[in-house]
């Protein structure tokens, strides 16, 4: 295994105590892996419009939509960290829209859903829908994108048939 590889593995080791089985799945193409990694970390943990919290209901949204156990489970983990509610990874994976969050909140996951089921269908509309909730163009590119990208990531874990890791089940929930 490349050593910046293997030096970013042991940094989320010893952050979370474990592996996450994404890292060695990803690590079988050393490219690919840091491709990867660059983009998730550009989407996932930079400040703007959307909160951390948010970006991870997007995540846990669409990947339960696209039946990828491993994203749900393991974004649902963060998401309840994120949010500091032990309910609401469930919420938002089981039902966006009778889950307790903002109509602000609903109108992202909705325009998300639509990006990762029917992408074809989206237009200048959902834009100026979303933007009516006070979202920018930046953060209607964020929202896209991250549908995207996890949509690419559900399909290589349901492809490799990656399992959660037992300890992403209840990080969060206490």
């Amino acid at each position: 295994m490349p050593e910046d590889i293997r030096a970013r593995i042991l940094a989320v080791q010893e952050k979370s105590g474990f592996v996450p089985n994404v890292f060695l799945m990803l690590a079988y193409r050393p490219d690919e892996f840091r491709a990867f990694m660059a983009y998730h970390d550009a989407l996932m943990d930079k400040d703007g419009g959307l909160t951390k919290a948010e970006r991870e209901m997007i995540v846990v949204a669409t990947s339960a939509i696209n039946q990828c156990q491993y994203c749900v489970i393991a974004h649902g983990a963060i998401l309840r960290i994120r949010a500091k509610n032990p309910l609401l990874a469930d919420q938002v994976a089981a039902n966006f829209l009778k889950a307790d969050i903002t109509a602000r909140q609903k109108a992202m996951i909705e325009f998300a859903m639509k990006i990762s089921q029917h992408g074809h269908l989206v237009g200048e509309t959902d834009s100026v829908a979303l933007r009516e909730h006070g979202f920018s163009d930046d953060d209607i590119w964020d929202i896209a994108a991250i549908a995207a990208f996890f949509g690419m990531s559900n399909r290589l874990a349901n492809f490799t048939s990656l399992r959660p890791n037992p300890e992403f089940y209840m990080l969060g929930r206490s």
